[in-house]
């Protein structure tokens, strides 16, 4: 029972510890270093791995957002290994499975001083993963997650354009709406597909084969 509430739980308690570490941050922010608190608007989740606060205090939100980070990256890898079970296709399902794992280091060595690098790559292996299902989810009648895949997909692809736009006003709102849209497509193809949803796949590419090779 547990083990199949383990996405659910490790977002959970990621979630609840992060939100923690915002509760308690000291404050600042890149445009005015004496405010109090952390901004929604302006602070970026990366100012909670800080040593210290932006306005200079010592960052006591820091080890609370360590372990956040470190639950959330076991539990994307978690979540890439299952869903690469409901995968028919054995390449496919190789390539999901083992990126997914590769994604867990990279995703918690985003608190690092190698924050932005350590962010592209994992956000590179986490969208190419999400690519890869999606295009098996567009062979299945799982039609909400046809259109919320894709909803998915280009917020993210609007954030990197904000972000190579430099518009470092807007760029801290877009992040977060892609963070919680990503958490929120994890948890759905976590709970909401299952391993029935693709098995037509394989049997229709076994029929093509047979009708080719007659």
């Amino acid at each position: 029972m547990i083990k199949k509430y383990l996405v659910l739980i490790g977002i959970t308690i990621s979630v609840i510890l992060l939100l923690i570490a915002i509760s308690i941050y000291p404050g600042g922010t890149y445009q005015d270093k004496n405010s109090v608190g952390f901004d929604w608007s302006k602070n970026y989740i990366s100012n909670l791995f800080e040593a210290k606060a932006l306005n200079g205090s010592q960052n006591s939100s820091r080890i609370w957002a360590f372990f956040g980070m470190f639950v959330y990256s076991i539990s994307c890898s978690i979540f890439f290994v299952n869903m690469s079970k409901k995968i028919p296709e054995k390449n496919f399902k190789s390539i999901i499975k083992y990126t997914g794992i590769l994604i867990m280091p990279f995703t918690f060595l985003i608190i690092t001083p190698f924050h932005d690098l350590m962010l592209n790559i994992s956000s590179f292996l986490f969208w190419n993963c999400i690519v890869a299902i999606t295009v098996f989810i567009f062979m299945t009648k799982l039609h909400f997650f046809k259109i919320y895949n894709i909803i998915c997909l280009l917020i993210f692809f609007y954030a990197v354009l904000i972000h190579t736009s430099s518009n470092w006003d807007l760029l801290p709102i877009i992040a977060k709406i892609n963070s919680i849209s990503s958490i929120l497509l994890i948890l759905g193809l976590e709970y909401f597909t299952k391993k029935e949803d693709f098995a037509h796949i394989k049997a229709r590419r076994q029929h093509t084969e047979k009708a080719t090779n007659c």
